[in-house]
């Protein structure tokens, strides 16, 4: 039997992931966490709170499923106002940023490796890769 990426069988029935207790373990704001992979994608949540930078991802789209609170998505010619259950779909090299005037959380959907900060690398807000929650 071959193995999958988080270590399990491939082929093993999957565990759920609850939201909610992944969210409550997440205390930094900016730093996505790995909740599941499936087909070269990974599925991450993310506290978002004040303005993240400006940025594009060259080769990659990116979902944000907004899950608590509100954020916007900025873009250089309009902005998109999120609440819970609604979601955006960030098309690759379109420059965009996120912003959260109260902390808020989303779901984000994107390939692996996808360094949130895109074409930017920022001290404070660019953040590891595939870590997990």
């Amino acid at each position: 039997m071959s193995e999958r990426r988080d270590g399990g069988a491939a082929g093993a029935a999957p565990a759920k992931v609850d939201v909610a207790e992944k969210l409550a373990r997440i205390a930094e704001h900016w730093r996505p966490k790995v909740v599941a992979e499936l087909n070269g994608q990974e599925v991450k949540l993310a506290k978002f709170q004040g303005e993240f930078v400006w940025h594009r991802h060259e080769r990659e789209d990116e979902l944000f499923l907004c899950v608590a609170g509100s954020f916007r998505v900025e873009f250089r010619d309009r902005v998109e106002e999120l609440a819970p259950g609604q979601l955006i779909v960030v098309p690759r090299g379109v420059e965009h940023r996120t912003v959260a005037d109260r902390e808020a959380a989303a779901l984000i959907f994107e390939p692996a490796a996808t360094r949130n900060t895109g074409n930017v690398v920022d001290a404070r807000l660019t953040a590891p890769n595939g870590v997990k929650v």
